[in-house]
């Protein structure tokens, strides 16, 4: 009689698990909610959109918000070889350490300073540009923590 129930247990184990493992590999999932990002899915973004080339702005209204500072051209600063190649260098640390900064108990200090640093050195180019357009993306509890102001959110342009 024992082994009876055994069976019956293992029988049911077995088909809860097959019901599992199936609605997994058909997507069966609740109705509305959309399958939750991964951080790689996150930070691919973040790269497409903050290497961007800077878009000139078609209308003549001034509309602005943080999440989106285009230029009123596109006319930057020529940089010399060496310049370029530093600030593409800053800008590349600036972005790793922006996907640092998404993880969870890291913060965007780094970021910050390195593109406090391209913004300083290379003012009018694209890459200071780049740069606030970064400073502008992060999340407002971390402006102010890290004391960004407006100036350094505006493009000169």
């Amino acid at each position: 009689m024992s082994t009876f129930w055994l069976k019956v247990a293992v029988f049911a184990a077995v088909v809860v698990g097959l019901i599992v493992v199936v609605s997994k590999f058909t997507g069966l999932k609740e109705a509305g909610k959309p399958e939750p990002k991964t951080v790689y899915d996150v930070w691919e973004q973040d790269e497409e959109r903050l290497r961007a080339e800077p878009q000139v702005r078609q209308s003549t209204k001034r509309r602005r918000t943080p999440k989106t500072i285009e230029p009123n051209n596109t006319q930057f600063k020529e940089l010399s070889l060496e310049d370029k190649v530093r600030a593409e260098q800053l800008f590349e640390m600036a972005l790793f350490e922006r996907k640092k900064g998404r993880l969870p108990g890291m913060g965007f200090k780094q970021m910050v300073d390195y593109c406090r640093q391209i913004i300083q050195m290379y003012p009018d180019s694209v890459y200071a540009f780049k740069a606030r357009r970064m400073l502008a993306d992060i999340p407002l509890r971390y402006r102010k923590q890290y004391n960004i102001t407006e100036e350094e959110l505006k493009v000169k342009r």
